[in-house]
């Protein structure tokens, strides 16, 4: 049972990376998708941030990889496996489902999250590089993602305008890290990769100069750092 946990969630982590490349026309959520168009919602971060997925994609496949050729039957690894395989096995049907209900897509992402974080919680102590950083950065971004979602779901349906749902969404992201960092006390990589959503929330609001979003992202970033102080390798 664990080679085959392990071939699984091998297995798992190739069809996610490969789902983009069937879902070809998706940038982002269309405007029209919702009852109040999110043309350039003040929550979403810069473009470029999204190009970390091709290192989540890769170091996933190289980690679960590594897991199956290297450490099969290893009781360190197995923990995790069922958890990050239900994750991915989300992930793979992420896409097509955000094309046609935000909703749906909002509530999906929360569930990769909530597994992504359980699997990071059972992550064992040995090979790091393989086996907990791969799966730090992607639940760090999914952190990311989730609550930009909620956002983006606060402003379309007009619950709130933009700048308080972006607030709201950033509030909950940082809440969410630092929660996460501080009762895991490891993986550094989990909050270097919340910072570089935040980064590139500080970049989408430059111009026009959004001083309120701007400046939360910014004080997350800032306790993001000041509690890494505290973690361990």
């Amino acid at each position: 049972m664990q080679r085959m946990r392990a071939l699984l969630v091998l297995v798992s982590a190739l069809v996610f990376a490969l789902s983009p490349l069937f879902n070809q026309g998706f940038n982002g959520f269309d405007p029209g998708q919702f009852p109040v168009p999110q043309d350039d919602p003040a929550v979403q971060p810069a473009g470029y941030a999204f190009a970390i997925w091709g290192l989540i994609y890769v170091w996933l496949i190289a980690g679960t990889a590594f897991g199956l050729l290297m450490r099969a039957t290893d009781e360190d690894w197995d923990p995790a496996r069922p958890w990050l395989f239900l994750s991915l096995a989300l992930g793979s049907i992420w896409l097509p489902v955000a094309q046609t209900s935000v909703p749906a897509a909002t509530l999906l992402i929360w569930g990769m999250l909530m597994t992504a974080l359980a699997a990071l919680w059972r992550i064992g102590d040995t090979d790091r590089w393989w086996q907990l950083s791969p799966v730090a950065i992607y639940a760090g971004w999914l952190t990311a993602a989730a609550c930009v979602s909620v956002g983006l779901m606060l402003g379309g349906y007009g619950v709130m305008s933009e700048t308080p749902a972006a607030l709201a969404a950033l509030a909950l992201a940082v809440a969410i890290a630092l929660t996460v960092q501080y009762r895991l006390h490891r993986a550094p990589e989990y909050g270097i990769t919340v910072i570089w959503a935040l980064v590139a929330v500080i970049v989408a609001n430059a111009a026009p100069f959004n001083a309120a979003v701007a400046g939360l992202a910014a004080l997350g970033i800032v306790a993001v750092l000041a509690l890494r102080g505290t973690d361990t390798e």
